[in-house]
């Protein structure tokens, strides 16, 4: 199973730097960072929400899966 996490997509699409997103949602780059990369072990709906508000998409638009 593989989950992969489409921010930097988003943040190339809405023409927004990762600070300035990390800045908009309250949290650290680092972080976000781990999230972007995929080594996150669970993203809370709080931030998941603060992001698609950010970001103006839906989870679908962050969250994709594949099958390995």
């Amino acid at each position: 199973m593989s989950i992969i996490v489409n921010v930097d997509v988003m943040l190339a699409k809405r023409k927004m730097s990762s600070g300035e997103l990390a800045e908009k949602i309250g949290i650290t780059q680092a972080n976000l960072s781990i999230l972007k990369t995929g080594k996150a072990r669970a993203v809370r709906f709080s931030t998941l929400d603060a992001i698609c508000r950010a970001l103006e998409c839906q989870p679908g638009d962050i969250l994709e899966y594949r099958e390995d």
